[in-house]
């Protein structure tokens, strides 16, 4: 079983507004992700929250999806992904790593992926654009034990470095998965306007 974490816990301190909730299109960056999760070959995807839990939950549709909540969010990233390896089931085979800030990632990158990682069973799979590594990535369940011990400070980025004789390296031809959006000004180039929050998901 192929399971998807979003990590969609953090303050969002250098956005200054919650990076699930802002604007894509007409619904959210937590949204589009999931809505391109869904449609996907991924078997189940559970969502981290944490800052702001009860407005996103009331603001995006999750009912497809298991949501566990972090407490400790102001841990950092690592504390998120730690909760939600704690909530995956047995047989979670690998996890498919999104961070909600690379609201772009497709159906097509997604399945790519899930398709390397199924034929091969390496245990890290990233996608790679133009020589530049980006996002998601996928962990096999053996190196599930190694993310959660990985320093608070660098996270599955460690665990990666650590090992790279593990890594497979997928080329795609989308740039999508380079693109993260934690500013203010990254929003404004990718969408050429202010960034803004959508309160309520028609």
């Amino acid at each position: 079983m192929i399971h998807a974490l979003v990590l969609a816990a953090g303050e969002s301190r250098r956005m200054g507004m919650p990076k699930p909730l802002l604007r894509f299109g007409g619904t959210t960056f937590l949204g589009q992700i999931l809505s391109v999760l869904r449609c996907s070959r991924v078997d189940r995807t559970t969502v981290v929250l944490g800052a702001r839990a009860e407005t996103i939950r009331a603001a995006v549709d999750l009912s497809e999806v298991d949501v566990v909540v972090n407490e400790d969010y102001l841990r950092g990233q690592l504390s998120s992904l730690i909760k939600g390896l704690k909530s995956l089931p047995v047989d979670a085979d690998a996890i498919l790593l999104c961070l909600v800030d690379h609201p772009f990632i497709t159906i097509e990158i997604v399945d790519q992926l899930v398709g390397v990682f199924e034929e091969t069973h390496e245990p890290i799979v990233v996608p790679v654009f133009n020589g530049r590594r980006g996002h998601p990535a996928m962990f096999a369940r053996s190196l599930f034990g190694e993310l959660a011990i990985a320093p608070e400070n660098q996270g599955a980025r460690y665990v990666v470095s650590s090992n790279e004789d593990k890594v497979l390296e997928v080329n795609v031809h989308d740039r999508a998965v380079a693109m993260a959006i934690d500013t203010p000004q990254d929003y404004r180039s990718c969408f050429g306007t202010e960034p803004q929050i959508i309160s309520e998901e028609p």
